[in-house]
Formats: C-alpha cells, structure tokens, sequence
C-alpha cells in the first residue's frame, strides 16, 4: 500500500480466477467490494482490468438469460467455427508458441468488449446501480485468469 499528501491511498491486488468452460461470465463483484473495504478508503475510484487478451471486464446485470444472449451476440459476431488468420501459424510471424490454441475467435469478440472498468468508490462503498455487478466474461476458457485491481482514493480519518 502506498500512501500519499493528504490521506491519498493507493492499493494493488490480484484477482486469480479458474474458469471452467471456453465461454463464460464470471460474477467478481463480491471480490471488488471485499477489496475496496479492506483499504479504509472512503472516496476514490477502483481500476478492475484483464490481463488478457481473450478476457474482458463488463459491467451488466447478473440475470441468466441475459447472459446467455450477450453469450449467442457474441458468438453469432465472431463464431468460433469461423475461419480466423491468427489461427493460422503459415500465415503468423509473431507471438507464435508451440500447441498455441485456436482462438481467433475470443480475440475477435474481446476487441467487442472493455479490457477494464474504472467504479468510484463513495462513503467506503463501492457504487453500482440497482441490478450492476462486475464480471469477467472469458471468452477462451477453461483457463486460470488474473485480473488486476487498482483502489486508488481518501480515507475519511486522513487529516
């Protein structure tokens, strides 16, 4: 934790998420709001981003049938059965490794969706709307993801 003029704080964490299945939307909401109580801060913000590029970070409600349209838009945009150059190693010169996965398709719906949200934090709590929750939606699972968490603001007993 790093401690700045005037009460500012700024604390790092690290999500590690194991997804089960290639296309899911996993709720970390519970995880962010554990995290920015665990700082003290009372005003700021918290940066959740993907270290991934065949991961995203969304913002959506938490409804089932919900998620299962956003999961067919976005597999009826980028179909996994379609035929993607970065799945071809004649074709790739670069990022290239050895028993690499056929995901041209996540990479293609993941340039659909954000890489990070930025939330504010107010009265020590995380502001969402009524039915908001914070997810990652892996798109080329299953695999073990990390996502960053950045909690940046004030503390109210700061002088």
């Amino acid at each position: 934790m790093e401690t700045f003029a005037l009460g500012t704080t700024c604390r790092h964490r690290k999500i590690q998420i194991a997804t089960e299945r290639p296309f899911e939307f996993i709720d970390v909401t519970a995880d962010v709001e554990a995290l920015v109580a665990q700082t003290g801060i009372d005003v700021g913000f918290v940066n959740v981003q993907s270290l991934h590029t065949t991961t995203s970070i969304v913002v959506n409600e938490h409804e089932p049938h919900l998620l299962t349209d956003f999961t067919e838009l976005l597999e009826r945009t980028a179909p996994p059965s379609a035929s993607y150059r970065h799945d071809d190693v004649r074709l790739r010169t670069v990022n290239v490794i050895s028993g690499e996965r056929i995901n041209g398709h996540s990479h293609c719906q993941a340039l659909l969706l954000a890489s990070s949200v930025c939330l504010n934090i107010a009265n020590g709590c995380l502001q969402l709307g009524r039915w908001q929750r914070v997810f990652l939606a892996e798109l080329d699972g299953p695999q073990t993801r990390d996502v960053s968490v950045l909690i940046f603001g004030t503390s109210a007993q700061a002088d």
